[in-house]
């Protein structure tokens, strides 16, 4: 069991190594397109929600469910959805996170790797690191961090998939 675990572990971080050297990190920058990103929060990997959530930032995130609602993703919270499942009314809040147009999560292991990425020199390329994102999320082990964040919020009675 502890072999299958290890390597399971291993896996997983392979994996997140592939995907940082597809959408390798950008430089800092607060021009008004960078800046104006952070309207809509950028997502997380997996394994990067979860050290969020181990690092104290469960109550910092929202739950956006697919448009087929068949499995949902952990981001950073709009402004006053924190908590929650995303919800329309606050998504000209801006990320929890932006504060004095400053990400006061920036270079920390658990900065939202889109948020990494995303830079005013890579307009367009945004889509592809979405959707290798969305895909992290769509597998037993994003459905079963969802899961575990509905319960540690008390949203247990809302079970999307």
């Amino acid at each position: 069991m502890l072999i299958y675990r290890v390597h399971r572990f291993y896996h997983m971080k392979h994996i997140d190594r592939y995907i940082y050297t597809r959408f390798p990190a950008s430089s800092p920058c607060t021009c008004k397109i960078c800046i104006s990103f952070c309207k809509r929060p950028g997502w997380w990997l997996v394994s990067e929600a979860r050290d969020a959530i181990v690092h104290g930032y469960a109550n910092r995130m929202m739950l956006e469910l697919s448009p087929n609602h068949s499995f949902g993703v952990l981001s950073p919270a709009f402004k006053g959805n924190e908590g929650y499942l995303a919800l329309l009314e606050y998504s000209d809040n801006y990320c929890t996170f932006l504060e004095n147009d400053r990400c006061t999560i920036f270079g920390k292991t658990f900065q939202p790797i889109e948020c990494r990425f995303c830079h005013h020199d890579r307009i367009g390329l945004g889509k592809k690191c979405h959707y290798a994102i969305e895909k992290d999320w769509n597998s037993s082990k994003g459905k079963r961090l969802v899961n575990d964040w509905l319960f540690l919020r008390n949203l247990n009675s809302f079970h999307p998939f």
